[in-house]
Parts: structure tokens; C-alpha cells; sequence
């Protein structure tokens, strides 16, 4: 119920941005649950966006992400920079999913995403303690 509380008192703005973001992250996890993952991330990175974001986007894109996410059931770390990536795509603006492993973990394979844009981690939370697998994107 909280949620709902802080939702209702967002602006008109607010609450567009909030949609659309609630719109892509559910259609991208939609499309996991549907699709591989090549196949979606083909979908979501194919828009050619070579600008930078600045730190108030990049804030915008990780709010807006992060509190559809809340409303999409099993929206994982994948889904949110699946989505995000997507989201700054649209504005011109590049990134990178960047996937990595959790380190000493025993037998259990702990893998996370994130949206990384320049030199800033957007979506994902602190790469300490992970080792770096790949980059998709720009």
C-alpha cells in the first residue's frame, strides 16, 4: 500500500516517466520469460545512441527502473538494465549491460547485471566483489 501512497503523489511528469518505465520493464520481462535472452537483448540494444548522459538521466533512468521494477513480479538485476539500457537508448544516450560473476561462492553460481553508462554504474549497485564477464552494447 505504501507504494501506491508515493505513487499517487508523484506529478503529471513523474507519473508518465513512471509508466513508461512500468511499460519496459514489464515487456522486457515479458520477453525473458518468452525469448532468450540473445534474443531480447538483440531487440533492446539494436537503437544506435553514441551521446552521454548526463547525471540527472542517469538518476532518472535508475529511479524510474527501479521503482517499476517494484511492481513487476521477478523484474531481476537482468531485467532492470535490460530495461534501463533500453530507456537511455531511446534518449541517444549510450551504455552497457555489464554481466559478472559473484566471487567465492562455493559450488553456487552467483551471476548479476548491470547498467553501466560512461563511468557510472546506473542500475546494479558496487561491482566490488563480482568478476567481470562480458559487456553487451556500445
Amino acid at each position: 500500500m505504501r507504494n501506491w501512497s508515493r505513487v499517487l503523489s508523484l506529478s503529471g511528469a513523474e507519473m508518465l516517466f513512471l509508466m513508461r518505465c512500468l511499460a519496459v520493464v514489464g515487456a522486457v520481462r515479458l520477453g525473458l520469460t518468452v525469448f532468450s535472452y540473445n534474443h531480447v537483448r538483440g531487440l533492446v540494444t539494436r537503437l544506435d545512441a553514441k551521446g552521454a548522459a548526463s547525471t540527472g538521466e542517469l538518476r532518472r533512468i535508475a529511479w524510474g527502473v527501479a521503482a517499476a521494477a517494484r511492481f513487476v513480479p521477478g523484474a531481476s538485476c537482468l531485467t532492470q538494465a535490460l530495461a534501463g539500457h533500453y530507456l537511455l537508448a531511446r534518449q541517444g544516450n549510450a551504455s552497457k549491460i555489464r554481466i559478472g560473476i559473484e566471487r567465492d561462492t562455493g559450488a553456487e553460481l552467483k551471476a548479476h547485471a548491470w547498467l553501466v553508462s560512461g563511468n557510472h554504474i546506473v542500475l546494479g549497485g558496487s561491482i566490488s566483489g563480482f568478476t567481470h564477464l562480458v559487456d553487451h552494447g556500445p
